[in-house]
């Protein structure tokens, strides 16, 4: 486990002081939310995924299309659309991997990654929608439901396995970097082969600790990016674990939140640090040779443009159920600087977005 001297955190904390209050222009940006050509009678539920290939197809995972399993239901299906939004397949049906969705990622060979929380897998299919590598387990279907204690530790973090993951990226080497997540709020590297070479972080507020890592992203360089949302904040660590640099979301919002689901607004620590004003819940980087950092939080419910030092270069949107406006922002996939999709769990849908900066 890395530890990191007390002179670093201080050099952390002022960096994140000097960077607080930050103002930022809203960004002009167009909306659709009908994009998605959906088949007669299929449906979607919670969109806690999206991601777009280099040939413009969207692939959407979605809590969705319950079926009866021996233990417990499944909620989770993978579809796949043109670049025009039209249907083109479902991939996966009935996959013993599927519970509970999380997110899905597609590298630069175009496969596409699969993260499901409920069975605590990451599935690699290739472009045709075969599945080609397998990292975790799911519980094997006669064995009891673990019962421990209310609030007690999760039980120690494995190796080969993971607790509620959210969310898988990639460096330019092809090591797989995964965030792992809800149980164990670590970050877990495996190379290209699907061997694992080691983990850093744990539970935590101090420098390189981390409280639900929710999502994950490389730049160029092969730098990763962490969204610490209980911790409010994104870490950036290089591909062996060394912590680089922190950096907080302080962007007044003028007006009254829309707080579309927890405590009434005013009270006090309602939903903890996860429910304040730019919490990272999902992040993504454009290509290029200029690299944008894009993030969204749940309250007020923004997505924010920022230089990958962390400068807020402007702010999209706010939470609601209108066209324009966002219900958690659950992923993002950012294909280019000026296009944005953006996956929402309270408004069942996905949004395309087209900026004006």
């Amino acid at each position: 486990m890395k530890r990191f001297p007390a002179v670093l955190f201080a050099a952390l904390a002022l960096a994140a002081a000097k960077a607080a209050a930050q103002s930022a222009p809203e960004i002009r940006f167009d909306a659709t939310i009908d994009f998605l050509k959906m088949p007669a009678d299929e449906y979607l539920g919670e969109v806690a995924g999206v991601a777009v290939n280099s040939k413009g197809h969207v692939f959407i995972y979605s809590r969705t299309g319950e079926r009866s399993t021996v233990r417990g239901a499944t909620a989770a299906q993978l579809f796949e659309f043109g670049p025009d939004g039209a249907f083109i397949r479902e991939i996966g049906k009935n996959l013993y991997g599927f519970a509970f969705a999380h997110a899905v990622r597609v590298d630069s060979d175009d496969n596409i990654w699969v993260v499901d929380e409920g069975t605590n897998m990451i599935m690699k299919f290739n472009p045709a929608g075969r599945i080609t590598m397998v990292l975790g387990r799911k519980a094997e279907a006669g064995e009891p439901e673990p019962v421990r204690p209310a609030n007690a530790p999760p039980p120690p973090a494995g190796w080969g396995t993971f607790n509620r993951p959210t969310d898988v990226t990639w460096d330019p080497q092809g090591n797989i970097f995964i965030a792992d997540g809800y149980g164990n709020s670590r970050v877990v590297k495996v190379d290209k082969n699907g061997r694992w070479v080691k983990t850093w972080g744990e539970r935590g507020s101090g420098p390189g600790q981390l409280n639900t890592p929710h999502s994950i992203a490389a730049d160029a360089k092969g730098n990763i990016y962490v969204a610490d949302r209980g911790n409010r904040r994104i870490q950036v660590f290089d591909s062996d674990g060394t912590l680089l640099r922190q950096f907080t979301i302080d962007v007044p919002f003028a007006g009254e939140p829309n707080i579309m689901n927890g405590a009434m607004p005013g009270t006090p620590g309602a939903g903890g640090a996860t429910m304040a004003s730019g919490a990272p819940w999902a992040v993504c980087i454009t290509p290029g040779a200029t690299q944008y950092l894009y993030v969204a939080d749940a309250v007020p419910g923004r997505v924010y443009k920022l230089t990958l030092d962390g400068k807020v270069l402007g702010t999209i949107g706010e939470a609601g159920k209108q066209l324009k406006q966002f219900g958690w922002i659950h992923e993002i996939s950012c294909p280019s600087e000026n296009s944005l999709y953006v996956a929402e769990l309270l408004n069942w849908r996905m949004q395309k977005l087209t900026l004006h900066p």
